[in-house]
């Protein structure tokens, strides 16, 4: 360890002066003033100072500004008691038109002499922005390891592929820290983390470092290696090196900062509701911030490659209440047998972090009439094409042969009566030949380059293991039905492309997740359960209504401030949503006039309700009135009840 023990029980102001000292044990500030924020520091000349602090304002998470000095101060009253900027650091780096020239340790010189090229130091605007040293004290608290501290070492910093929002003179890439946490432990350290907004608040990825561009974590551009021990996820957070990489890019005629992993160390206690913070009328902005109500917790989300995503406890709790209305099962088909909990949250995160889904349906249960289709499947497929193309989303509809001028139709009509925000393109799957659905899957058959990271198959026929597809009946409709379950297989072996199967009977693609559960509980188990799984499976009273879930699911993690914050790695934060946006993904939601306006154009088309065949408003011999209706006012209830903050 690069200090001793004895270091480890001192306060700030006692460090600040063994570093005024010199104090040769001193390398580095992590593990020291255990229970005290530490900050990042940045001088820069006046004339910038404006846009820095713009620059700080649009960056929250790498960039917590603590404290603006006054042109030439030294000192800093609110975060430290007799304090000398110039001097209390271990090691500061010196910058000449954005090229780091030399490190020091004492900017005193500097603006002394009248002569001196570096002008007066009453030019210069001290910066204090939060450093995630200050909540490696409540990590430790919390059980969860500090691997740098125990591995002596400094922290590891990376240059991602990030780009901050700009402001003025300054843009750079986003700079992000790199701790190793357990599994077992990602849901305390991101609650230790967010509740300490000052020091980078939660983390803004947790899993491969390629999301963010990092292609090797054994070569840090900023700091020392930190070694993952077995059962470790790489865990990110925002870093306010990321200042430094803003002085490079800008190029000042003069500026300093820390050096990386040498802080300034605070007087101000890491407890968020400290009488030491700044006041809510202080530069800390309003987004920065900790609601306990918005804590976030950690959900895996896919696993090659690895990725995590956070999502209030609100919102999560909201989600399972939905939940929990699809699961209820009028129909008394014993759906609930085959539950698994959270499928729908971890298919909604996953379903959020991704840019292309494709989403396919379509059973042909009644195979004497023509079409053979029935009318649950289109709605709740429509439901989430029309919230994710809200959301910014490409979405691509998949469909049989057979079926492609019908649905073409239904899609166009859907559009024209406002049910469907936008036309989407219509598309086929043929298996010709062993690379068919590699080629479909990705972009010249390069699994490096996939089309789409989502597949959603929702009341879609699925295989069973003797190869053939069953209606609940345990007829064969194989002759009705593409190979569309090839493109669930081969994406298993694709990394980047996660799927959701949405089912309510055991026989749907993506089912085979539950498998050994519809062989022994559900009827003709044994020979109609779909062998196919997907990632997720989300069983529903009605598949229409897993489809609607998944929208409402949708809606309320890009309402969710802490999940929003991560998708977007805490940069160009809104402390609330733009009300325009607000209100367009609000009417995107399913609605009890949509969904009975696009269930007449289904009857319109001749397509039949599953279990009765009767050409008539209702869904599996269910009445769109009262049943689906008020499914789907319960759902929109649970969505749209406010939470309040």
């Amino acid at each position: 360890m690069q200090h001793s023990g004895s270091l480890d029980c001192l306060s700030p102001a006692e460090l600040r002066l063994l570093i005024r000292q010199k104090d040769s044990r001193i390398r580095t500030t992590t593990g020291l003033a255990d229970g005290y924020q530490q900050a990042n520091v940045v001088v820069l000349p006046n004339h910038l100072a404006d846009d820095f602090e713009a620059f700080c304002r649009s960056n929250p998470a790498p960039l917590p500004l603590l404290y603006r000095s006054q042109s030439g101060e030294t000192s800093c009253p609110p975060l430290a008691k007799h304090a000398d900027i110039r001097t209390d650091i271990s090691q500061y780096c010196v910058y000449e038109e954005g090229c780091l020239v030399k490190t020091v340790s004492s900017l005193q010189n500097y603006g002394r002499q009248p002569s001196a090229a570096s002008g007066p130091w009453s030019d210069m605007v001290c910066f204090y922005l939060g450093c995630s040293f200050g909540f490696e004290g409540k990590l430790k608290k919390a059980g969860v390891p500090v691997r740098n501290v125990e591995q002596g070492r400094n922290i590891s910093m990376y240059r991602t592929a990030v780009g901050c929002f700009p402001a003025g003179k300054f843009s750079c890439p986003l700079v992000v820290t790199m701790r190793p946490i357990p599994a077992a432990l990602l849901d305390a350290a991101v609650e230790v983390t967010h509740l300490n907004p000052l020091a980078h608040g939660a983390p803004v990825h947790i899993g491969d470092p390629a999301f963010l561009g990092i292609q090797d974590l054994s070569r840090p551009d900023y700091g020392e290696q930190v070694e993952l021990q077995p059962g470790d996820v790489p865990v990110f957070w925002a870093c306010g090196v990321t200042a430094i990489e803003a002085i490079l890019s800008s190029k000042p005629r003069l500026a300093f900062s820390h050096s990386p992993g040498c802080m300034f160390l605070t007087d101000i206690p890491d407890t968020p509701s400290s009488p030491l913070t700044p006041p809510s009328d202080s530069l800390e902005p309003q987004h920065t911030k900790a609601h306990p109500e918005q804590t976030p917790l950690c959900f895996q989300v896919s696993h090659n490659p690895l990725l995590y995503s956070l999502a209030s406890q609100a919102a999560v709790a909201k989600i399972r209440q939905l939940e929990t209305v699809i699961g209820e099962d009028p129909g008394e088909r014993g759906i609930r047998a085959l539950f698994v909990q959270d499928e729908l949250l971890r298919s909604c995160l996953a379903l959020s972090h991704s840019s292309s889904v494709a989403i396919t349906t379509g059973f042909p249960t009644h195979y004497m009439h023509s079409p053979p289709d029935e009318t649950d499947g289109p709605p709740g497929a429509i439901a989430m094409a029309t919230m994710l193309l809200s959301l910014g989303k490409k979405v691509t509809m998949l469909t049989d042969r057979r079926a492609v001028e019908m649905n073409q139709a239904i899609i166009d009509e859907a559009v024209r009566n406002g049910v469907l925000k936008a036309a989407i393109p219509l598309v086929t799957f043929e298996d010709s030949g062993p690379d068919a659905a590699l080629h479909f899957l990705c972009h010249h058959g390069d699994a490096s380059k996939p089309r789409y990271d989502h597949l959603v198959a929702i009341e879609r026929s699925g295989r069973a293991s003797d190869g053939n597809y069953y209606n609940m009946r345990g007829i064969n409709i194989k002759h009705l039905v593409d190979p569309i379950d090839n493109l669930f297989i081969a994406a298993k072996d694709i990394p980047g492309i996660t799927t959701t199967g949405i089912g309510d009977g055991g026989n749907e693609l993506g089912m085979g997740k539950v498998k050994d559960k519809v062989i022994n509980l559900m009827p003709k188990g044994s020979l109609i359960a779909c062998d196919v799984p997907a990632d997720f499976a989300i069983t529903a009273g009605v598949s229409n209504w897993g489809g609607y879930a998944v929208a409402c699911g949708l809606y309320l993690l890009h309402t969710c401030p802490s999940h929003q914050r991560y998708l977007k790695k805490g940069l160009g934060l809104e402390p609330v949503t733009p009300q325009d946006q607000l209100q367009d993904w609000t009417a995107n939601l399913p609605s009890v006039d949509k969904e009975e306006s696009f269930l007449s154009t289904l009857v319109k088309f001749g397509i039949r309700s599953g279990k009765t065949a009767h050409l008539a408003m209702e869904v599996d011999g269910l009445t769109f009135h009262p049943t689906h209706s008020d499914i789907i006012s319960r759902l929109l209830e649970v969505t749209q009840r406010s939470t309040t903050l």
